[in-house]
């Protein structure tokens, strides 16, 4: 069960809830919110999902730091949007100090800006 099923199940209810909760764990992992993360790919509809621009280790982290919110939700049984949010504040933590670690062992950044935007065509 994904972390959205999760949440469906402790009394999380808007599209408004879901996305502060989402956001807890992008700002925890990488320092951005959802919308702040499209902005620094450059993406220009909100219906692009940042997903599909993410390299393979934003895409890793992502995951990780969703998996984590998800165990950590069920295991302290977290209930309704205060406590699913210190969950994925939690979860969004564990997958930061990861990307902390390798980019140490990396020596650079594994946040990036590029994306998978389809490249303009040049007319002739």
């Amino acid at each position: 069960m994904g972390t959205t099923e999760i949440w469906k199940n402790r009394d999380i209810k808007t599209e408004k809830e879901f996305a502060i909760l989402t956001n807890e764990i992008s700002k925890a992992t990488f320092g951005k919110t959802v919308g702040e993360y499209k902005e620094f790919k450059r993406l220009k509809k909100k219906n692009q999902n940042l997903r599909d621009h993410m390299t393979d280790w934003e895409l890793i982290l992502t995951m990780f730091g969703e998996k984590a919110t998800t165990d950590i939700t069920k295991e302290r049984n977290s209930q309704r949007l205060n406590e699913c949010k210190d969950s994925a504040e939690k979860g969004g933590n564990i997958a930061k100090r990861a990307r902390k670690d390798l980019e140490k062992n990396l020596r650079r950044s594994v946040i990036s800006d590029e994306n998978y935007l389809p490249k303009k065509k040049k007319l002739k």
